[in-house]
């Protein structure tokens, strides 16, 4: 398999891609069909709103009806289908708009009609293209992704026969592993080490239903895993009604462990980080640089402290913020929380951490990429080898990035976790905030935090 290639596919995939080809798509029929009808390129300013007023339609319903989602298992003639039905209501939409506004003697219904089937004419034929280059390079072991599969031997073949079926797909074996009819922890535990070292994206626990026991066994010892979990039942000839699956490489799949913030999610997210982050670092500037020359005249040391947290996916990533204590040195691998009174930290660092000002330069880590405004807290990484074993899916937290603030912060689970309860509940919510993301959420959480989260007095 091609790293490069993998690594492309998966930093860009076509959910994120496709709604910017539908803008262009958009734009170039807009402007093609506006030089047909009136020989000119040079668009009048009530065409040009109508064009963003379409690519915006255009967006929002496809979003809306989940067509950006599920490219790996969808056919070439579904995606045209269900981007023809997009592209009727947006056309319904914009002339209604146009009639209810009393500017239908203002505007070319002829461009109107021209501009919205070139439109469809480029996205149509780009998504056929994209999903013919994506299967020849999947065909030819290139842009796939890596399963480790769990579960009977004569289940597993089923599975494995459906992939071979389903090439196109690009799932590929990247580890097995056979189970009999008693799981013993010996089991267990190497199944945990093998999940490990194949460096698998997913795990398929594929198993039928008289054995549906082993599920919440396999499920527990792989909570310290960030890859994704499916469940492959064999459920023969029983009708489900209503149910969340996935079908994959021909087989249902009932997700586990899977972030909801993904494809287009994702990149809305990111997009909202990005605006949010980059007006709020502007805003935050003067008391950054405020806050800078305080530290370096009251206590000698650098301004920053840098240290690696556990990041999106369970990768380390180097956090900033403004250094709260006096310069010390501790064993490697052990990270004391500060307590209260503790003679490590300085008066200013005292201020600082109490009104979350330390915090401020993670902005900068917002703008980079290394975390998102709102997300679970990042916590160092010997309390994550510490707490990992004690409470149950904390690792599934760093499914996401990383954030400033949280959901966890806004209700009241801040500062020092010197209690295991403390901890599961932070975690607890951390993972209800994944499981319910939306814009809306991460608004309301930054409300919260401008009105209530900043001070804290239990921050040490």
């Amino acid at each position: 398999m091609s790293r490069k290639t993998q690594g492309l596919t998966e930093r860009y995939p076509a959910q994120l891609i496709i709604p910017l080809v539908d803008i262009l798509a958009v734009l170039l029929g807009g402007i093609l069909a506006y030089e047909w009808r009136f020989d000119s390129y040079q668009l009048d300013e009530r065409y040009v709103l109508t064009i963003t007023a379409i690519s915006l339609f255009t967006v929002l319903i496809n979003s809306l009806l989940g067509a950006y989602s599920r490219w790996r298992v969808t056919r070439v003639s579904t995606l045209v289908a269900r981007l023809m039905m997009v592209w009727m209501i947006v056309g319904l939409l914009v002339t209604s708009l146009i009639f209810f506004t009393h500017s239908a003697d203002r505007f070319s219904r002829l461009w109107v009609g021209t501009s919205l089937i070139l439109s469809f004419v480029m996205a149509g034929g780009t998504r056929v293209l994209a999903q013919l280059i994506l299967r020849k390079a999947r065909l030819k072991g290139m842009a796939r992704r890596s399963v480790f599969l769990v579960g009977p031997e004569s289940q597993l073949l089923k599975v494995a026969k459906g992939m071979r079926a389903f090439p196109e797909e690009g799932y590929s074996i990247a580890g097995v592993e056979r189970l009999g009819s008693d799981i013993h922890e010996e089991t267990l535990s190497l199944l945990a080490s093998r999940v490990s070292a194949s460096e698998a994206r997913e795990v398929w626990i594929c198993v039928p239903l008289e054995m549906g026991y082993v599920v919440r066994a396999i499920f527990y010892t792989l909570r310290n895993h960030t890859a994704e979990v499916r469940f492959i039942p064999d459920f023969q000839d029983m009708h489900l009604l209503n149910h969340r699956i996935s079908e994959v490489a021909g087989h249902f799949s009932i997700d586990l462990s899977v972030t909801s913030i993904s494809g287009m999610a994702r990149f809305v997210k990111r997009a909202e980080d990005l605006i949010l982050g980059s007006l709020i670092g502007l805003l935050v500037l003067p008391a950054c640089i405020l806050i800078a020359l305080a530290i370096k005249c009251t206590s000698s040391g650098p301004v920053l402290f840098k240290q690696y947290r556990t990041g999106d996916k369970g990768k380390p990533v180097k956090v900033y913020k403004f250094r709260s204590m006096e310069v010390h040195e501790e064993n490697s691998g052990v990270v004391t929380q500060a307590t209260q009174n503790d003679p490590r930290v300085t008066k200013l660092g005292a201020f600082l951490r109490r009104t979350s000002l330390d915090e401020l330069p993670q902005f900068y880590n917002v703008i980079q990429g290394r975390m998102s405004i709102v997300g679970p807290r990042p916590h160092a990484l010997a309390h994550n080898e510490y707490y990992k074993d004690l409470v149950e899916s904390y690792m599934r937290r760093h499914k996401v990035k990383p954030g400033i603030t949280g959901w966890a912060q806004v209700n009241g689970l801040r500062g020092e976790t010197d209690t295991l309860d403390k901890m599961e509940r932070r975690v607890e919510h951390d993972l209800w905030y994944i499981d319910n993301w939306s814009v809306w959420l991460d608004l309301r959480i930054i409300a919260l935090t401008i009105f209530k989260g900043f001070i804290n007095p239990h921050a040490y």
